[in-house]
This record gives structure tokens, C-alpha cells and sequence, in this order.
């Protein structure tokens, strides 16, 4: 247990009603009254967002959440499937769980995963990824417009609107964040 007055942003709580992930973080006094505690939670469940207002003081239990690295292996109907790179431990993760950070992986990527009580609760990629270019509609001579993009089609199947000269065969760099293109990888 901890105090309301320790808490702060990116900590896990479990609280009665699921494991939240503290987003924003408000302490107030007013000129009246007693102090309380403002927070923006993010329910690792579900994912949705939701306001709560503790007093200042107020006792709750913090979670010990564990990231540890883990290789991207494969995808099954059981999930995606990740190895641990220290014991060689597989762990498979429903595709409820990775969202949208599928998108983003690929055979041999190296992960982080979060995991509470001996269970991942999500993944945690990257700023940004590297993929290959699977299919890019070829650039017209004279069509070089400047800020023109064009979509292109990822190993992974993403589809990113990059810039005109990117080809067939060329690796990106993509934000895992936003989804859009960021520069060409030589």
C-alpha cells in the first residue's frame, strides 16, 4: 500500500474495480477543506480512461508490473506467440491484448512486455519500427511533386502514405505511435 501523496504518473494501482496505469496526476489543495488527489487512469483491461478523486493521504495498493524482453515468434489462433531472451520461456498473448501493435511486428522483433502476476497485460513497442516495402504502385518520371505521397503496403500488411520515390524492396522507418511514414531506411 502506498499513499495518494506517492503516486505518479506511468505507476499501476489495483484498485477494487481492475489494475490501472496512472496517465495524469493532480494534487490540490483548496483554500477550503482538505487536500485531495486528482487522476487520469487507464484500465489495462480494457484500455478506456476514466477520472478519480482521492483525498490526499488515502491509502491504495500499488502493482508491481514486470517488462521484461521477449522475441516476437509467431501468430496462431492461440495469439501472438513471444519467447523470454533470458530463460527461452514462450508465452502466447491473445490478440486482444497486442491491439493495435500488430501492425507493427515482425518475425524477430524484440518486445517489451509488461506482466502482473505472471501474466502479460499488453506489449510495448518501439517509438519506431523498420519494415521492408511489399508493394508500392510505381513513380511517374516528372511526378515529384514536393510533400506528394503515395500508400505503400508493409511486410506487415500496414498500409503508410509515404513519399512519391519510395519503392518496392525499401525499408521505412514508421511511427508506432501514429502509424505514419517517418524517413527511408538505406
Amino acid at each position: 500500500m502506498i499513499s495518494t501523496n506517492d503516486v505518479r504518473a506511468g505507476m499501476a494501482l489495483k484498485l477494487p474495480d481492475g489494475l490501472f496505469q496512472v496517465v495524469e496526476y493532480q494534487h490540490t489543495k483548496p483554500g477550503k477543506g482538505k487536500a485531495f488527489v486528482k487522476m487520469k487512469l487507464k484500465n489495462l483491461d480494457t484500455g478506456s480512461l476514466a477520472e478519480r478523486t482521492f483525498r490526499a493521504g488515502e491509502n491504495v495498493q500499488d502493482a508491481k508490473i514486470d517488462r521484461r524482453e521477449f522475441q516476437y515468434l509467431y501468430r496462431d489462433d492461440m495469439g501472438f506467440h513471444f519467447m523470454d531472451g533470458e530463460t527461452f520461456e514462450q508465452m502466447a498473448v491473445p490478440e486482444t491484448l497486442v491491439g493495435d501493435a500488430a501492425s507493427f511486428l515482425r518475425e524477430g522483433m524484440t518486445v517489451q512486455l509488461p506482466i502482473f502476476e505472471g501474466n502479460p497485460i499488453g506489449i510495448d513497442l518501439q517509438a519506431a519500427v523498420e519494415l521492408s516495402v511489399t508493394y508500392a504502385e510505381p513513380g511517374v518520371k516528372g511526378d515529384r511533386v514536393s510533400g506528394a505521397t503515395k500508400p505503400v503496403t508493409v511486410e506487415t500488411g500496414l498500409i503508410v502514405q509515404a513519399p512519391l520515390f519510395i519503392e518496392q524492396g525499401d525499408m521505412i522507418k514508421v511511427d508506432t505511435r501514429t502509424g505514419e511514414y517517418i524517413t527511408r531506411v538505406s
